[in-house]
């Protein structure tokens, strides 16, 4: 008995070992091949009226990069978080003007009138969820466009109504239920898909029909909404479009 829970305990060892290994090199190459695509972007610039397509294509392979170096930072999140006071408007604007490209040249519009609000997190973390829900959005958006607000704990749109903001002393977190959604006049996802889609790796009848899609993108953004005390829920209409909520407030006592 002793011999085989030695035996169990190397080859748990092992696996590990060999796990350990394969993020390292995992991560060292999403890191090199980054070289290349910045030499490459530069080079397709010197000419962007011809090189429009490429550059789009490129900003693409750009996105599947971050995602690989999401996934494999997500295994150790802890190490990596910094949990601050955050204008929740400067995350989503950047991640607005990433995408302004693929904006315009689906010729989708965009409605977003800003939000006043801080919000307690990881801003680069949350950047990445906002970017990977964008990224979906775009992805199965053809026509029409992206509209994003802020709802208070009944539903109303904050940013519609004055006398709905939260008053909030500078500096003070809000720690009142609020909820960022993004929605979208996309192609909208199947009723029998929308419990299964936070699977990793999942795909659905949309994935299927689009090879270039991962199955990653909301698995990752539930991990690391869950990791950062916040929460993510996904409601859909075939043909009509698809609305992401996301829970971003949380009690300052939580970050102890």
């Amino acid at each position: 008995m002793h011999r085989l829970n030695r035996m169990r305990i190397d080859a748990e060892t092992a696996n590990q070992k060999t796990l350990e290994e394969m993020t390292d090199y995992y991560t060292m190459w999403a890191h090199q091949i980054k070289t290349p695509i910045f030499a490459l972007r530069l080079l397709l610039q010197e000419n962007p009226t011809v090189n429009k397509e490429a550059l789009t294509e490129l900003f693409k392979i750009e996105q599947y990069v971050e995602m690989v170096l999401g996934y494999l930072r997500t295994e150790d999140m802890s190490s990596d978080l910094k949990l601050s006071r955050c204008a929740l408007d400067s995350i989503i604007r950047e991640q607005i003007h990433k995408y302004a490209g693929i904006f315009i040249s689906k010729k989708l519009s965009l409605t977003y009138e800003g939000i006043s609000e801080n919000v307690l997190t990881d801003e680069k973390w949350l950047g990445f969820v906002i970017g990977q829900i964008l990224s979906n959005a775009l992805k199965y958006t053809r026509t029409g466009g992206i509209e994003i607000w802020l709802e208070d704990e009944r539903g109303n749109r904050v940013s519609e109504n004055p006398n709905l903001k939260q008053n909030t002393a500078p500096g003070i977190c809000n720690t009142a239920p609020a909820t960022l959604v993004i929605a979208d006049s996309g192609i909208g996802i199947q009723p029998e898909d929308l419990p299964r889609i936070f699977e990793k790796g999942y795909t659905g009848v949309n994935g299927r029909e689009d090879n270039r899609a991962t199955g990653i993108g909301l698995y990752l953004s539930r991990k690391i909404l869950r990791k950062l005390g916040h929460e993510i829920t996904v409601d859909s209409q075939v043909d009509k479009g698809t609305e992401v909520r996301m829970s971003l407030w949380k009690k300052d006592l939580e970050m102890y």
